[in-house]
């Protein structure tokens, strides 16, 4: 099984993100122009949060707040999970599973290594499945 590591060299890793003082409207524009579903909130090149589409839908749209007025950090989560390099493509599904959620920041140590979504994990496990059938089929036929 494929590590987050692999998954991230192939991917890339590229991270978007935005200051907490950042206003909504602004960081779901940055999330359309990146054609991302959450950025990582940044203070001084440190993680403190992630934004979401889910958090825009659910703390402005739903409670009628202002997206222009409202900053970021009144809605990111602070509590952001992350997924080491080593952990495998099928523990980040589980995690994510578990958790509830669409994004992981990839982090080794206090260092932003890249940001992989329930997507590119879906991806990654329907290719490796793709090789092992590949694989049976030559075997079968050979």
């Amino acid at each position: 099984m494929r590590t987050v590591k692999q998954l991230l060299e192939s991917k890339g890793h590229d991270v978007w993100g935005v200051s907490p003082d950042t206003s909504v409207l602004e960081a779901i524009k940055e999330m359309a122009d990146k054609q991302v579903g959450a950025l990582l909130v940044l203070d001084h090149g440190k993680p403190v949060g992630i934004v979401s589409e889910r958090d825009y839908a659910r703390k402005v749209i739903l409670q009628g707040r202002s997206s222009q007025e409202t900053p970021v950090k009144e809605i990111m989560t602070t509590r952001v999970v992350c997924a080491r390099p080593d952990l495998n493509v099928e523990e980040c599904m589980a995690i994510m599973t578990d958790r509830r959620i669409r994004h992981l920041p990839v982090m080794d140590g206090d260092q932003v290594l890249g940001m992989i979504s329930i997507g590119d994990l879906v991806k990654a496990i329907i290719a490796d499945q793709q090789f092992i059938i590949n694989q049976l089929e030559r075997y079968i036929a050979g």
